[in-house]
């Protein structure tokens, strides 16, 4: 059965999901004949979450709307630090994801290794400040809503 998500025609490609992320898909569409470098990033879940052991599971909720235009803010900030980059995408899954589930990809392909890795650093990095998505994280004596979570900033250009 193919991805529910599917590439879009053009160089950008942000989405929010319950469906599982296709990150081969994500690194076939990104890899341009102009691409000398394809950085991938995956943050899958863990058991451990900071202060907290024994995480079983996560629960990502998302304000999808506003989510999915603060990711394309997101992308539109890091083309304009690095122009050269060909193609960028930032897909977040959302709902209950277990242990080792991916639960983010961001990729990012460009002519040099060094723009492209510094392009995804900062937008995971952004992502994680400016996009209104939560993540509950369940363990066995409860759940609750990640500590580490703060409050959102605007993306900066």
């Amino acid at each position: 059965m193919p991805p529910v998500l599917q590439p879009p025609p053009g160089p950008d490609w942000v989405d929010i999901t319950v469906d599982p992320l296709p990150g081969d898909l994500v690194v076939e569409w990104a890899t341009t004949p102009s691409s000398g470098a394809v950085v991938v990033f995956r943050g899958v879940v863990r058991d451990h979450a900071e202060g907290r052991t024994g995480v079983t599971g996560l629960t990502y909720e998302a304000y999808e709307e506003v989510a999915r235009r603060r990711l394309a803010e997101v992308v539109a900030a890091a083309r304009s630090r690095w122009p050269v980059v060909d193609r960028v995408a930032l897909l977040h899954r959302v709902g209950e994801l277990e242990l080792s589930e991916t639960a983010v990809v961001v990729v990012v392909s460009s002519p040099h290794r060094a723009e492209a890795f510094e392009a995804a650093r900062c937008c995971i990095d952004t992502l994680k400040e400016t996009v209104p998505i939560w993540k509950r994280e369940h363990w066995s004596g409860g759940s609750d809503w990640s500590p580490t979570d703060a409050p959102l900033r605007p993306v900066a250009g």
